[in-house]
């Protein structure tokens, strides 16, 4: 059987292989496209190792910065009762105090210094709470609103001290509020 169509010139038969074949120019513009493609993907995959590197930097550094949070966190109680058994004896009784007594009394006040001398080493630091100054929520606790001599809106009193590592704070310093002077 024949086919009708066919005139027989067997030129005009190509295999299906033969025919699809790209030329030349169709080969070097796909393979442009995929060198495009690859040199795409691997700028990504670089940019993001070099964002894997920056994140881990950054993570070791805030690690070196704050691992001791937590151990300077606890050491805070050790500070506020140091500075209560100071604050507990009034300025004018220390001179009426023994020997021994005025030894315990220096020993305590360098053991507080010694406390804060290594906490601020190791960049723990006690926050600004002094009355006057200004009253910031990030770094303050208003336990308190309270007429005063100070500017509305500033710290009338420190109840107790707020320390910071770093740029993080450990704990807020609880203070009271001036609503200004009383009328």
């Amino acid at each position: 059987m024949s086919d009708p169509t066919n005139t027989g010139d067997a030129a005009d038969l190509e295999s299906p292989a033969e025919a699809a074949a790209p030329t030349p120019e169709e080969m070097i513009l796909r393979l442009e496209a995929e060198k495009e493609e690859l040199r795409g993907q691997f700028l990504r995959v670089l940019a993001d190792l070099d964002n894997t590197r920056k994140r881990a930097e950054r993570e070791v550094s805030e690690a070196r910065v704050y691992a001791i949070g937590k151990f300077a966190g606890d050491l805070l109680s050790v500070a506020d009762n140091l500075s209560r058994a100071l604050a507990a004896l009034p300025e004018a009784e220390r001179g009426t105090l023994t020997e021994a007594g005025k030894n315990l009394l220096g020993g305590i006040e360098m053991t507080e210094k010694e406390l804060h001398t290594v906490l601020t080493r190791h960049n723990v630091v006690q926050i600004d709470a002094a009355p006057g100054s200004a009253f910031d929520p990030n770094v303050h606790q208003a336990v308190a609103q309270i007429p005063s001599d100070q500017p509305a809106g500033t710290i009338a009193q420190l109840f107790q001290p707020g320390w910071r590592i770093g740029e993080r704070t450990l704990r807020a310093a609880m203070v009271a509020v001036s609503l200004g002077a009383a009328n």
